[in-house]
């Protein structure tokens, strides 16, 4: 899931598409957030950019109890980077990309500049 979508679901956000939340929502599907989602929200927070309703420190708790887990970031991942048009340039959301092609997963996003790579693209 991109960053933003993670937040929106935590948040009750209704700018969380329907087919993302009910995607997120649904017990079949198995669920991540890649550690660089962590990793940018902590920036964010720390800028003064972003504020949660949930404290930080309990968000890991909280996705669990969803059956959201955390995605670790790999060699494999950043070697991913190597081949990646630079239709994106931002960092976080390169990772991304390269995380769900790496690992073949959807990734939910509401983001266009996603759709110009050869991913599943879920919003």
């Amino acid at each position: 899931m991109d960053t933003h979508a993670i937040i929106w679901f935590v948040e009750g956000d209704t700018s969380l598409s329907l087919s993302a939340r009910q995607a997120i929502e649904n017990p079949n599907n198995t669920k991540y957030i890649s550690i660089v989602s962590f990793w940018e929200m902590m920036i964010k927070i720390n800028l003064g950019k972003l504020s949660m309703k949930i404290d930080f420190i309990m968000l890991n708790e909280y996705l669990l109890s969803k059956n959201i887990y955390i995605l670790s970031l790999e060699l494999s991942h950043i070697l991913h980077l190597k081949d990646l048009p630079t239709h994106h340039k931002d960092p976080f959301d390169r990772i991304l990309i390269a995380q769900a092609i790496s690992e073949n997963m959807t990734l939910i996003s509401v983001d266009s500049n996603f759709s110009l790579y050869d991913i599943s693209l879920l919003w």
